[in-house]
């Protein structure tokens, strides 16, 4: 059995939709930074997203556990054209809702669709599980790349998934046995 703890990274205050921007997370609150390493498995393999926020937040988690390279295909869902604006500050109303309550092949423009986001965040997952059988991994990452593994988990159409609430420095722990996931917890915060 493989176990993935999810750890969303630290929160950045940003009040836009912040997808592949590189912003800095906010990790002042050393205390709870603490509980979460505290939380997750002694022997697990550490893992994140290339943006500093899931980085810099790995980082600060990780203490003696081993560090594995940045995957870029951890990110947060590629916004496009609506990176760092406001909900209402996007043009297309209609196009915006139907983003957010149909999830699937509907993309921002210049951006990527649900589908695409949950494609490459299981490939990363499917690759880290083969090159380590068995172990424990603790993947630092984005509310969006946690939701797609979150809808594979329940078995849940996209929309059910975004339903899922995934806080800043929470842990949502998966498991793969028997050739599918189980979901253990969701949004833990410790």
């Amino acid at each position: 059995m493989s176990r993935v703890f999810w750890v969303r990274h630290g929160p950045t205050h940003a009040k836009s939709m912040v997808g592949w921007s590189d912003i800095p997370a906010d990790l002042s609150d050393t205390a709870r930074l603490a509980r979460l390493s505290a939380h997750l498995p002694e022997g697990a393999l550490v893992v994140s997203s290339d943006l500093i926020r899931a980085r810099a937040t790995a980082d600060a988690i990780a203490g003696p556990r081993v560090r594995l390279g940045d995957e870029r295909d951890l990110r947060e869902i590629h916004f496009g054209d609506w990176e760092l604006q406001g909900f209402d500050t996007i043009p297309d109303q209609t196009h915006l809702r139907a983003f957010w309550e149909q999830p699937g092949d509907i993309r921002p423009p210049g951006g990527e669709s649900w589908h695409e986001v949950s494609t490459r965040v299981s490939g990363v997952v499917t690759r880290l599980r083969a090159a380590h059988p068995g172990r424990d991994i603790v993947a630092v990452a984005h509310m969006g790349a946690i939701l797609t593994q979150v809808q594979a988990a329940l078995g849940v159409a996209a929309y059910d998934a975004f339903a899922q609430r995934i806080d800043n420095l929470s842990v949502t722990e998966l498991h793969w046995a028997d050739e599918t996931w189980q979901a253990k917890t969701i949004n833990h915060l410790p």
